[in-house]
């Protein structure tokens, strides 16, 4: 729920805001009944992407699960290198913000086709978009979804032939918080203009409340929208912010969706917190990998409040703390991603599981890191990644992956003894025998010798009783750093209440923060991203002074 160019999250009024926990337990627990069955015959699936059983599939009925970002094409059309970065990344789709000229300059067709085409060559899914629509009702600049549906109708020349590769996701988040049961009709007759039009793509529909759904609307009537929709090639889209910061409210609305067979997606979540609350984002990317459901993270770069950029300025070497997690981190998208089955090389049907990776050799031993490396695997198609396991007696717990023959696994406990293996998987998402394994210990605690560092500091948000900050941890030395200790002292009694990137400790004025799992390594010359908010009074002075390990750090 985002403002031109900004990830500023929306909230309801306090009256609402009072209500939700009541509301999320008892509004949004409408009945969903199982979905009524739509004929799909083999014509159908030669269209490409369809819903069948509440699943998206490819044409040739392969399950595709998305796993992939947000970017903000309609604001940044020079950026466009991102589709390769993004993909680079491990991601297999892209949410594509477009505009049909409501309320920022419209993507021409022109423009459009080429995204398409570059969707294509770097082997991307393209879910496209239209923003104006965003908050409708609440929000007077805000376009209506039947007047996205004639700009998407405007493509139709552009899109035709693409529903292997495109989703028309209608309008983002299309209603606002204002009488938010408006969002059933407008919907139904969008979508069934479309298919009077003769689109035969999957179309993606985002639910009112800015896109969260907190008041059920979507839940209690997403029925009745699937069943206006004669081919049944329809999914739900739920963004997921501060409304969903329990594993309850995010487990009990995906499952309710499953359940009741209708297809769903989280379109687009966050998980640093802000003002309004901290989103469960683990929760949310364990449950989606659990069910099988997709997931697009917002967004790649570029929003007024950085704190949701995963690429800091658009270079993908500067991952954010957030970038990290959502690509890095456990079930994230290096870990879960399989590309689609349409760019596998001319052979979708490949059941052939790759060679076992080689017995991985251990380096770079660490308080809380170890990198591993291993002979690369074989495949007839292509091996495309590796899942990284930790095994403990007769179980496993996956710690990492990696598009290459190498992987640091951080998050570790100092001098404790660690046994780990790796699998190779190809594009079709077949599975190689676990390799041989290799025993590590990790070294003991205590300071980083030999640290160069630098600490930037800075208030992103603020407001009369608190505010979120930012600090970034660089590395200015010439060998990687493997765990780490934040320390700093508040001036004005300042109280860390969350945290993101990090884990702090706080006694009186002085900070500690460790390391998250996907924050702890620093490589030369790169640079870590922790989030938080705090309380505060009426000054609100910046900490002057840093140490990491133990060592100075110079203040940027």
């Amino acid at each position: 729920m985002r403002t031109t160019r900004s990830t500023t999250r929306k909230s309801p009024v306090t009256a609402l805001l009072a209500a939700l926990a009541t509301l999320l337990g008892i509004v949004v627990l409408g009945t969903l009944s199982p979905t009524t069955a739509h004929a799909q015959s083999a014509d159908d699936l030669a269209t490409g992407l369809h819903i069948s059983d509440g699943r998206l599939l490819e044409g040739n009925g392969n399950d595709f699960i998305m796993r992939g970002v947000n970017h903000a094409h309609t604001w940044y059309p020079g950026e466009t290198q991102s589709l390769a970065d993004i993909k680079a990344l491990g991601a297999n789709t892209v949410r594509v913000v477009l505009s049909d000229g409501h309320r920022w300059s419209e993507n021409s067709p022109a423009d459009v086709a080429a995204i398409v085409a570059q969707c294509k060559a770097n082997r991307l899914i393209c879910v496209l978009e239209v923003h104006d629509t965003t908050g409708y009702g609440e929000d007077a600049a805000a376009g209506t979804l039947d007047h996205a549906a004639d700009y998407w109708i405007g493509l139709q020349g552009v899109l035709a032939g693409e529903e292997s590769y495109v989703v028309i996701n209608i309008g983002n988040e299309p209603w606002g918080n204002t009488n938010p049961e408006g969002w059933t009709a407008p919907t139904i007759a969008a979508v069934q203009k479309l298919r009077n039009a003769g689109f035969e793509h999957t179309i993606m529909v985002d639910a009112p409340n800015w896109g969260q759904d907190w008041q059920g609307v979507m839940r209690a009537n997403a029925q009745s929208v699937y069943d206006a929709d004669p081919t049944g090639n329809l999914i739900f889209s739920i963004h997921m912010y501060s409304v969903y910061n329990t594993a309850q409210k995010v487990t009990d609305y995906l499952h309710a969706f499953v359940d009741a067979g209708l297809p769903i997606l989280i379109g687009e979540f966050g998980g640093p917190a802000d003002q309004y609350g901290d989103p469960d984002e683990d929760t949310m990317m364990a449950t989606a990998e659990q069910l099988r459901l997709g997931y697009l993270a917002w967004s790649w770069s570029g929003n007024t409040d950085p704190i949701l950029d995963l690429a800091i300025d658009f270079d993908p070497s500067r991952l954010s703390s957030w970038g990290q997690r959502i690509f890095n981190g456990v079930n994230g998208v290096a870990q879960t991603s399989r590309e689609a089955t349409v760019y596998a090389g001319g052979n979708p049907g490949d059941t052939h599981a790759p060679s076992a990776a080689g017995t991985p050799t251990a380096s770079a031993v660490a308080v809380t890191s170890v990198t591993l490396t291993w002979t690369a695997a074989t495949d007839d198609v292509g091996v495309t990644g590796y899942d990284i396991v930790r095994v403990s007696g007769g179980s496993e717990t996956t710690v990492a992956a990696s598009a290459t023959n190498t992987a640091t696994v951080s998050g570790l406990d100092a001098e404790t003894a660690y046994t780990f293996a790796v699998y190779a998987r190809d594009a079709a998402g077949n599975r190689s025998a676990r390799s041989a394994t290799v025993s590590v210990t990790t070294d003991k605690g205590g300071s980083t010798p030999g640290v160069g560092c630098s600490v930037g500091y800075r208030v992103v948000g603020e407001w009369p009783d608190g505010f979120q900050g930012e600090i970034t941890i660089r590395n200015t030395g010439a060998t990687t750093i493997n765990g780490w200790t934040l320390a700093f002292a508040f001036a004005n009694g300042q109280t860390v209440t969350n945290m993101w990137g990090g884990s702090p400790t706080q006694n009186g004025a002085t900070v500690s923060v460790a390391p998250a799992s996907y924050t702890s390594t620093i490589p030369a010359s790169g640079s870590v991203t922790v989030g938080f908010t705090a309380a505060k009074g009426s000054s609100n002075a910046a900490p002057t002074a840093f140490t990491l390990s133990g060592t100075n750090c110079a203040t940027a």
